[in-house]
């Protein structure tokens, strides 16, 4: 049995252990890496009339720098169709993109964002409801919430490649608030037709009401390239 002397240096002992231990984890823990992604906290207010690919990279950029991070350039995954089509997966850089807080990484490189292959497809990017965090590092109301917003403007197929079906998934490049329409991602995974982070249901029309109708508010995804 211990006596107290010996009992009471023992637990000094073990404190001391524990406390060393417990710096060595902190010293060994690595900052945070600067947001390189977020979900616009607003959309530009005209249904999906965002200006083009250059106005919704300005919001990005505008959104960006409230948030401290705009020493980076930011462009939004947005697709564009017809002659001079672009591909959202085209124009965000290379990645590792990190979400507010820097400790949550969305996805390591494009094929990883997008599934390329069986493999990346399986282990699926890391967007949903906790990661899909708006340049405040406020989440996106989604399934369950009220009101749900987590359509996201995409233009996209599943790929992060424009439509060549003819058809409009873009609102008119992204110039239109009236007929026409945009294909939507989930940002929490959740509902639609399969649940897809930038391909899930086109939208009702490109208006703003349109949106708000199956549960949008005209967010969309930015990145940054740099």
């Amino acid at each position: 049995m211990l006596n107290k002397k010996h009992g009471a240096s023992l637990v000094i002992a073990v404190a001391v252990a524990v406390a060393g231990t417990s710096y060595a984890v902190v010293a060994r823990q690595a900052p945070p890496e600067p947001m390189s992604f977020f979900v616009t906290s607003v959309g530009l207010g005209d249904g999906a009339n965002l200006g083009g690919l250059a106005g919704a990279d300005a919001h990005c950029q505008t959104l960006a720098a409230s948030a401290g991070r705009g020493d980076s350039t930011w462009r939004a995954y947005l697709s564009t169709q017809g002659p001079n089509a672009v591909n959202a997966r085209d124009r965000i850089g290379s990645g590792p993109w990190y979400a507010s807080g820097g400790r949550r990484r969305v996805a390591m490189d494009v094929a990883s964002l997008h599934g390329d292959t069986l493999e990346l497809a399986q282990l699926g990017n890391a967007l949903g409801k906790v990661i899909s965090m708006t340049e405040k590092g406020d989440r996106v109301n989604g399934v369950g919430d009220s009101p749900n917003q987590h359509d996201i403007l995409t233009g996209s197929q599943t790929n992060g490649r424009a439509y060549t079906d003819g058809m409009d998934h873009t609102c008119n490049n992204w110039t239109g608030n009236g007929t026409g329409s945009a294909q939507l991602g989930h940002s929490d995974k959740q509902g639609g037709n399969n649940g897809s982070w930038n391909s899930s249901h086109p939208s009702r029309g490109c208006g703003h009401a349109d949106l708000v109708a199956t549960g949008g508010a005209g967010l969309f995804y930015c990145f940054a390239t740099n």
